[in-house]
C-alpha cells in the first residue's frame, strides 16, 4: 500500500472522530434535545468544508516528495526542475477531486435510520458537557483562590519588603562569618588534572573587599555542576553561586513562612483542599523567587564590614531595622561624595585635556611659503616635475614614505651632479658641499629651512599609523616652495589644510592609457615585462617558485625586503636579466619599472586586523604601474576573478580624503609632564582625548606593547619620559619577539651606561635567517644614530649591506626550490592553494575542536 492511499484511510478516519467531536459538542450545549435533521441543517457548512480541509494537510504533510511527483507526473505535469512550492500547489490542487469522501452519507447511514443511537448519544452528550461545566466551575474557583492568594502574598511583601530583607540580611551575616572564620582563600594553578587545578592561597580577609559584589568573584574551592546540550559539565565555583542559592533557599524555607502566618486563615471550603505551607509554596513559587533576585540584587550592594557586624548581636526585628537604615544612609552619604569626587575629577581631567591638547593639531604655516600641488594618477610624471624644481634650487629637502625612494632620489642628484645627503633612522650618508637632503618623512625637523621641500606620497596622510609625519611636513614645512605629491583624492584635503595660503594645482594624467583584459588570467600565460601581485611574502615566493620551474627569469619585491636587496632585483628587470616581476602591493608605492602588465593573483589582503576585498585607490596605485611611455604605449591590467568588480574598482571616481591622521608632539608631552611623568597615564589620556574634526587618532598599539614589555623596571624608572617613549617608537618590526628581546637589551645597556649589546645574528643559510639579520643590524643602526655613534654605524651599515648582498644571491638561487607546505603535517601543496594547512589537517583540527 502506497503512502497516498494510507494517508488517504487516515484522513477518513481523522474526519469522522471531528465529525462527532462536533456533534457531542453541539448536543451537548442544548438544553432541549436536538434532532439529527436540526443538527444537519445548523452545522452543514462546516461538514462539507471538514474533509478537505483534512485530507489535503494530512497529504500535504505526510507524502512525500518523490510520491508527490510520481503522482503529478502519472497526470501529466512535466516537474524536473521545478520549485517545491509549486510542486505543493499542484499537489493539493490535484487531490482535490481525489476520491472525496462524502460526510452527509456517511452520517446518514449512521444516524438518519437509527433514532435510538442518537438518542443516546444526545443523553451522553449532555452528560458529559454539564461534568465539564462543573469541572471548569471549580477551576476557576481554585484560579480566583490562587489570583487571590498571588495578590495578599505581594501586597505583603510590598508593605513589609524591608523587614523580610533583614531577617535575609542576618543570616548572610552569619554565613560569612563562618566563611571568613574556617575558608581558605584559592587560586588556578597549571595543574594536568583538572580537580587539581584549584590551590589554596592563605585565609579569607575581610579587610580585602569592600562590597560583596568584590567577594563574589572568590573561588569557594569547590566544583560547580552544569548542564549544557544534555552533558555534565564541570567549572570552579565562585561565591556569587553559593549565596545565590544560600537567598533562594532562605527566601522559600524562612520568609516563606512568615508571609503564610499572615495569610493562612484564608478558607478554602469551596476549592475541597487544605492550604498549607507546602501548598502555599507552591502557589506562589514564582513571586517568591522573585523576591529572591531582588534581595540578592540587594546583597550584592552591601558593604562586606556592614554584614558580618550583624552577629555581633542577636537577631531582634526593630533594632535590625534601625541598623539597616543606617547602613544605607552611610552608604548613601559615601556613594555622593564619591559622585561628586568622581564629577570634580572628570572636570579636573576635562581641563587638563584642554591644556595639554589645546590648538596642538590646527593647521599653521608660513604665509610666505607657496604650495605648489602636483596631484594625478600613479605613474604621471609628477615627482619628475617636483625634482626638477628641486634641482634648480639652492638648497632642498625631499621626504619620502620608504627608505628606498629616499636611496633613489639621494643616488639620482648625485649621478646628476647635485650633492645630496642621505638621512634615514638607519643610516646617514653625508656629502661634501650638500645643501640637498633626501630623506624619510618621520626625519623631518620644522626648524630647518630649505629653498625647496617635497613631500611625497601625500596621501598617506589618512594612513591611522604614520599619517600624522606627513600632515606635520605639510603644515611646519619651513621652505620658501612646498611640493605636494599626490593621488587625485587629495585636492580637497590640501585645500582644507592650507587654507588661504598661496597654492597652485597642477592635475596629472596618464598618457598610456590603462586596458582591462576580459578574460581571467592564468599562471600559464605568464608573459615578459608581466608584474604578478599578491599580498604576503610567502605567496611572492610561492609564486616565484613556480614561474622559475617553469624557465622564467623572476625579479621579487616584497615590503620585508632590504630596499638595497629591492634595488638590485628591480635593476635585474629594467637590465633584462629577468623578464618577470612577482611582488606585494610595495610594488605601487614610487616604483617606475618597464612593466607591461599588472596582473592581481589576489582580489584581498589581510589589513592587520582581518582580510578584506581591495579598496578602488589600492588597485588604481597598484595597477597604474602598468605601461612605459616609449615601451609600452598601453598598460594592460588583469584579474584572476571577479573582473567586472575589480574593473568598476580601477575606473571608480577617487573617494576624496576627508580625514588625517594625528599623534603625540613633543609639546604635547611637554605640556603632560606639568601633570605627570607616568607614560601609561598618558596612554590612558591619550584614549580619552577626541581629537578635532577630521581627524583620526593614532593607536599607539606598537608603542603600548613594548612599553608592557619594560613596564615599572628600572628603563622607566632612569630614562626621562619623552626620551623612553622616542625609543618606544623607533620604526622596527616590534612582532618579530627576537628584535624585541634585542631591544630591550639595548635598553637596559643604555639605563646602565654600559656599551650597547651587538646584534643578534642568526646563521646565512636560510633565506628568513638572513632577513632577520638585516633587521637586527637595522635596529641596532636605528639605536646608533639616535645616540650619535657615527663611527660605530659606519662599521655597522658595512655589516649590513653584507646581508642584503646574501639575500639577493638567496632569491636569485634558492627560490626555486621553495615549495608551499602544510605548516601542520610538512605535506607537499600544489603553489596556488588558498590555505597554509591540508585539507586533512584542517578537518582533523575541525573535529578535534568540535
Amino acid at each position: 500500500m502506497d503512502q497516498i492511499t494510507t494517508t488517504h484511510l487516515q484522513a477518513i478516519e481523522q474526519t469522522k472522530i471531528k465529525v462527532l467531536d462536533d456533534i457531542d459538542q453541539f448536543l451537548g450545549k442544548s438544553e432541549v434535545p436536538s434532532s439529527y435533521s436540526e443538527y444537519i441543517s445548523e452545522r452543514i457548512h462546516y461538514i462539507d468544508q471538514l474533509w478537505i480541509n483534512v485530507w489535503l494537510n494530512q497529504a500535504t504533510n505526510k507524502i512525500p516528495r518523490h510520491e508527490k511527483k510520481e503522482f503529478l507526473r502519472v497526470r501529466g505535469y512535466e516537474i524536473e526542475g521545478v520549485d517545491r512550492k509549486i510542486i505543493n500547489s499542484l499537489f493539493r490542487n490535484e487531490l482535490r477531486e481525489y476520491h472525496p469522501f462524502n460526510v452527509i452519507t456517511w452520517l446518514d447511514e449512521t444516524f438518519s435510520d437509527d433514532n435510538e443511537r442518537w438518542e443516546g448519544r444526545i443523553y451522553k452528550a449532555r452528560e458529559q458537557y454539564l461534568a465539564r461545566q462543573e469541572e471548569q466551575k471549580i477551576a476557576q474557583k481554585k484560579e480566583n483562590f490562587r489570583i487571590e492568594i498571588i495578590k495578599e502574598t505581594n501586597d505583603l511583601i510590598q508593605t513589609n519588603f524591608i523587614t523580610y530583607y533583614v531577617h535575609l540580611r542576618y543570616e548572610i551575616g552569619k554565613r560569612l562569618s563562618e566563611h571568613f572564620q574556617i575558608n581558605k582563600k584559592y587560586i588556578i594553578s597549571n595543574s594536568y588534572r583538572f580537580e587539581d587545578q584549584v590551590k589554596p592561597k592563605g585565609s579569607l580577609k575581610v579587610t580585602d573587599y569592600t562590597n560583596m559584589d568584590e567577594f563574589f568573584d572568590e573561588l569557594t574551592g569547590n566544583l560547580d555542576q552544569t548542564v549544557y546540550w544534555g552533558k555534565n559539565n564541570y567549572e570552579f565555583e565562585i561565591y556569587y553561586y553559593l549565596y545565590q542559592r544560600i537567598v533562594n533557599d532562605f527566601v522559600f524555607d524562612h520568609i516563606s513562612k512568615l508571609i503564610f502566618n499572615e495569610i493562612s486563615s484564608h478558607s478554602t471550603d469551596d476549592i475541597d483542599e487544605p492550604l498549607n505551607l507546602r501548598s502555599f509554596k507552591k502557589l506562589v513559587s514564582s513571586e517568591l523567587g522573585i523576591l529572591a533576585e531582588d534581595f540578592f540584587n540587594l546583597i550584592q550592594e552591601e558593604l562586606l564590614e556592614d554584614l558580618i557586624s550583624l552577629t555581633n548581636v542577636d537577631f531582634e526585628e526593630n533594632a535590625q531595622l534601625a541598623i539597616y537604615e543606617q547602613h544605607v544612609s552611610e552608604r548613601e552619604r559615601k556613594k555622593a561624595e564619591e559622585l561628586a569626587e568622581l564629577e570634580r575629577k572628570k572636570e579636573e581631567e576635562k581641563r587638563i585635556l584642554e591644556d595639554i591638547f589645546r590648538h596642538e593639531y590646527s593647521p599653521s604655516h608660513s604665509r610666505n611659503t607657496k604650495y605648489i600641488l602636483h596631484i594625478g594618477e600613479t605613474n604621471t610624471g609628477k615627482t619628475f616635475q617636483a625634482l626638477k624644481r628641486m634641482k634648480e634650487a639652492e638648497s632642498g629637502l625631499y621626504l619620502a614614505p620608504l627608505r628606498l625612494l629616499a636611496l633613489e632620489v639621494y643616488d639620482k642628484l648625485n649621478n646628476d651632479g647635485i650633492p645630496c645627503s642621505l638621512k634615514t633612522g638607519e643610516e646617514e650618508k653625508e656629502v661634501s658641499g650638500s645643501r640637498h637632503i633626501s630623506s624619510t618623512v618621520e626625519m623631518f625637523h620644522e626648524k630647518d629651512f630649505y629653498e625647496v621641500i617635497i613631500i611625497d606620497e601625500a596621501q598617506m596622510i589618512a594612513d591611522k599609523d604614520r599619517g600624522f609625519s606627513w600632515y606635520k611636513a605639510i603644515t611646519k614645512a619651513n621652505a620658501n616652495e612646498v611640493h605636494i605629491i599626490g593621488s587625485l583624492n587629495l585636492k580637497e584635503m590640501i585645500i582644507q589644510l592650507l587654507e588661504d595660503a598661496p597654492l597652485e594645482v597642477f592635475e596629472y594624467k596618464r598618457d598610456i592609457p590603462l586596458e582591462v583584459e576580459g578574460k581571467p588570467f592564468n599562471i600559464n600565460s605568464t608573459k615578459k615585462g608581466d608584474a604578478l601581485v599578491c599580498f604576503s611574502r610567502r605567496r611572492v615566493l610561492e609564486t616565484a617558485s613556480k614561474l622559475q620551474n617553469e624557465g622564467h627569469g623572476v625579479s621579487l619585491i616584497y615590503g620585508s625586503m632590504p630596499p638595497e636587496t629591492r634595488k638590485k632585483q628591480m635593476q635585474r628587470f629594467i637590465d633584462g636579466e629577468t623578464n618577470v616581476i612577482v611582488s606585494t602591493d610595495a610594488i605601487g608605492i614610487g616604483l617606475n619599472l618597464p612593466i607591461q602588465r599588472i596582473v592581481f593573483l589576489e582580489n584581498d589582503k589581510f589589513d592587520g586586523t582581518r582580510r578584506r576585498r581591495l579598496t578602488s585607490q589600492e588597485v588604481k596605485q597598484i595597477a597604474g604601474r602598468a605601461g612605459r611611455k616609449g615601451i609600452y604605449d598601453v598598460g594592460k591590467v588583469a584579474f584572476t576573478k571577479d573582473i567586472k568588480i575589480m574593473k568598476r574598482l580601477l575606473f571608480d571616481k577617487d573617494v576624496p580624503v576627508h580625514t588625517f591622521a594625528i599623534a603625540p608632539t613633543n609639546a604635547v608631552f611637554e605640556r603632560f609632564q606639568r601633570y605627570s611623568r607616568d607614560l601609561q597615564l598618558f596612554f590612558e589620556i591619550w584614549d580619552k582625548f577626541e581629537g578635532p574634526r577630521g581627524t583620526k587618532k593614532s593607536t599607539l598599539s606598537e608603542e603600548r606593547a613594548l612599553y608592557e614589555t619594560i613596564r615599572e623596571t628600572e628603563i622607566e624608572a632612569r630614562l626621562p619620559m619623552m626620551d623612553l617613549y622616542g625609543f618606544l617608537h623607533l620604526p622596527f618590526s616590534s612582532n618579530e619577539p627576537r628584535l624585541v628581546k634585542q631591544w630591550q637589551n639595548t635598553m637596559y645597556a643604555i639605563v646602565r651606561g654600559e656599551d650597547l649589546p651587538e646584534p643578534i645574528l642568526g646563521d646565512r643559510d636560510t633565506l628568513e635567517e638572513l632577513e632577520l639579520s638585516y633587521k637586527a643590524v637595522g635596529l641596532h643602526l636605528l639605536f646608533l644614530y639616535r645616540l650619535d655613534y657615527r663611527t660605530e654605524a659606519s662599521y655597522w651599515e658595512r655589516i649590513r649591506e653584507g646581508f642584503s648582498n646574501d639575500i639577493h644571491e638567496q632569491l636569485k638561487s634558492s627560490v626555486k626550490a621553495y615549495t608551499k607546505k602544510c605548516r601542520q603535517c610538512g605535506k607537499q601543496l600544489p603553489w596556488d592553494y588558498s590555505f597554509q594547512i591540508c585539507g586533512q589537517c584542517y578537518h582533523r583540527r575541525s573535529k578535534r575542536g568540535y
